[in-house]
């Protein structure tokens, strides 16, 4: 097979903050394959093609990339982020978990900057400790699940970082995760709401848990919670490196 296939994330929105890896790739694609506005953020050239599509269609998008790939092109599927990190390399694997003829494509995954790693940087230290990263969506996994993570994930006094917390389709999931958090963590843990980080619309706030609304969140917001040792020091948050 002559065509290939990159996976890169584009990082959280600033293009300062696309790896120079990924634009090397960008520049040698004959197709750039993603999301609407993932793809949006990709500049258009004589000679690449760009195939936007909808947000719940990830599985269509990966073979239509392996196709592409398959068939020649030298194809990039664009994420936002990094793409291992609730995005398109997962997606890709799995379609070609399902093709076995392409098994010896030539794939490479690119990382990018999270959202979470960019929140966490613009806020001080929040996630210096052990931490993990939870897609509070429903779309893919039982809200049940959802909620057994949250609330061991709390208990196990891990700072946390949340994705697609708050969605219009889903207002009151996001509420119930703020219950949760302050049954296990009490009132006083600290929480940073983190919207649109790197870009023109951004907004940093913390607050404690007893001060958190559900309105505070939406989809462009990353929310992070710190563990029971995450501290205010001036403006800055940061968790230290030792166990309390």
């Amino acid at each position: 097979m002559t065509g290939s296939l990159v996976v890169a994330g584009l990082g959280p929105g600033d293009q300062a903050l696309v790896t120079p890896e990924v634009t090397a790739a960008l520049a040698a694609a004959t197709d750039v394959v993603g999301y609407i506005p993932y793809v949006a953020r990709v500049a258009p050239r004589g000679g690449l093609t760009l195939h936007a599509s909808d947000n719940r269609v990830e599985l269509q998008r990966a073979n239509e990339a392996l196709e592409l790939a398959a068939a020649g092109r030298h194809v990039v599927i664009v994420s936002s982020g990094d793409p291992g990190v609730f995005a398109m390399a997962s997606a890709v694997f799995e379609a070609l978990e399902k093709s076995p003829a392409l098994h010896n494509l030539d794939i490479r995954v690119l990382p990018g900057i999270t959202a979470m790693l960019a929140a966490a940087a613009r806020a001080g230290a929040p996630l210096g400790h052990d931490f993990c990263a939870i897609n509070l969506s429903d779309n893919l996994k039982p809200w049940a699940l959802v909620e057994r993570r949250l609330r061991l994930a709390a208990e196990a006094d891990f700072a946390m970082a949340f994705y697609n917390p708050r969605s219009a389709a889903r207002p009151h999931q996001f509420a119930r995760a703020l219950e949760i958090l302050r049954e296990a963590c009490g009132p006083d843990r600290l929480i940073i709401f983190a919207r649109a980080v790197t870009t023109p619309e951004e907004r940093i706030e913390t607050v404690t848990l007893a001060e958190a609304r559900p309105e505070m969140a939406d989809m462009r917001t990353v929310v992070l919670v710190g563990n029971s040792s995450t501290r205010r020091v001036g403006r800055y948050i940061y968790t230290p490196r030792h166990a309390d």
